[in-house]
């Protein structure tokens, strides 16, 4: 029997490298970043025939089409590395080849059409019950047993996923709040969240798109111009923004998350610290693997432990000690819910 794992977490916590790791496993379908490419249009209320369901599935995200048009794409965007016939200035790229397609083949535009053809015929269904058909789908075209979806700054979307797929098991990435606030503040599309939080805040509006435009025109200069079409890259990628404020967001994130997980039951989630993987990464692989419900493949553990870059752990300790501690006491909250819920017991006796 299929399983079905979402690998949830703030993002900047060794996801992407997972992703790889993952999709490596000859039994396992990786479906990297599918939920925020889709974001939460993907499932809406009620029934939807084949044709309504592929455009979800195909209509270019907004935002992310809005970061490659003005110079702020984030890393992770693989399709515009190797472009095929879609692109932002033209037709636009579909939401499901941006990230979900190329890390599956090198002919994503190939396996678009595929998909397409198969999927518009199917008939009225929930979402859930789409979804589900396109995991099957897929499977069965690639000959996997299993599915991982993995998705950064994803941990908000537990509920949703939880009442989408009741049997779904959840695997909880986090990394120490320092490192992952330091590298949040690196990042193209955690500083971009920053400064629409920021937006939000001083408008009081709950979405971006709830906003007037009186409220838009109210904003200073160096936030107002990030909700056109058009806006300077500079005010993204350039500006000063405070290091201790994206530990707040990974405190909020994880705070939040930890709840929401509290409410999967016991035996369908699981958590994986970053700094365990580098610290043991064939143990931590295993453990995933049994929890997945794949076999740990002794050269797939060979394959994913010479993917962990053990460089990338204790960046934060190189920040100045106020700036360093500062950080700490921003992360507090999130760490006492880590505290909270306790990694899984280690069986080589060291806790």
């Amino acid at each position: 029997m299929r399983t079905l794992t979402f690998i949830v977490g703030t993002g900047r916590s060794g996801s992407t490298a997972l992703s790889g790791i993952v999709h490596a496993h000859p039994d396992v379908l990786s479906l990297n970043e599918l939920l925020s490419s889709v974001q939460s249009r993907g499932f809406p209320e009620g029934r939807l025939d084949g044709g309504e369901f592929w455009r979800l599935l195909a209509d270019p995200n907004p935002q992310f089409e809005r970061m490659i048009r003005n110079g702020v794409p984030m890393p992770e965007f693989l399709y515009t590395r190797r472009p095929g016939r879609f692109a932002t200035e033209t037709t636009g790229i579909p939401a499901l080849s941006l990230m979900v397609l190329p890390h599956l083949t090198d002919d994503p535009d190939g396996l678009f059409d595929e998909l397409e053809k198969q999927v518009r015929g199917w008939p009225d269904r929930t979402a859930a019950g789409h979804h589900e058909a396109l995991f099957n789908l897929l499977c069965t075209r690639f000959g996997r047993t299993a599915v991982v979806e993995r998705s950064g700054y994803s941990l908000h979307r537990v509920p949703l996923l939880r009442k989408a797929f009741p049997q779904a098991r959840f695997v909880h990435l986090y990394r120490g709040g320092p490192d992952c606030a330091l590298s949040m503040s690196r990042h193209t599309g955690y500083r971009l969240i920053y400064l629409l939080r920021e937006i939000l805040a001083r408008t009081g509006a709950e979405r971006v798109e709830d906003l007037t435009e009186d409220q838009i025109r109210a904003l200073p200069p160096e936030l107002s111009p990030l909700l056109t079409e058009h806006f300077d890259s500079a005010l993204v990628l350039d500006r000063e923004l405070p290091l201790d404020g994206f530990a707040a967001l990974w405190s909020e994130l994880v705070v939040q998350g930890v709840a929401h997980l509290s409410d999967v039951p016991a035996a369908l989630r699981t958590t994986l610290a970053y700094e365990d993987l580098l610290d043991d990464p064939r143990k931590e692989l295993s453990r995933l693997a049994a929890f997945i419900g794949v076999e740990p493949l002794p050269q797939w553990l060979d394959t994913g432990a010479a993917r962990l870059d053990s460089s990338r752990r204790g960046a934060s300790r190189r920040l100045p000690a106020a700036e360093l501690a500062a950080l700490r006491e921003s992360c507090a909250p999130g760490a006492e819910a880590l505290a909270d819920n306790p990694r899984p017991a280690r069986t080589d006796g060291s806790g």
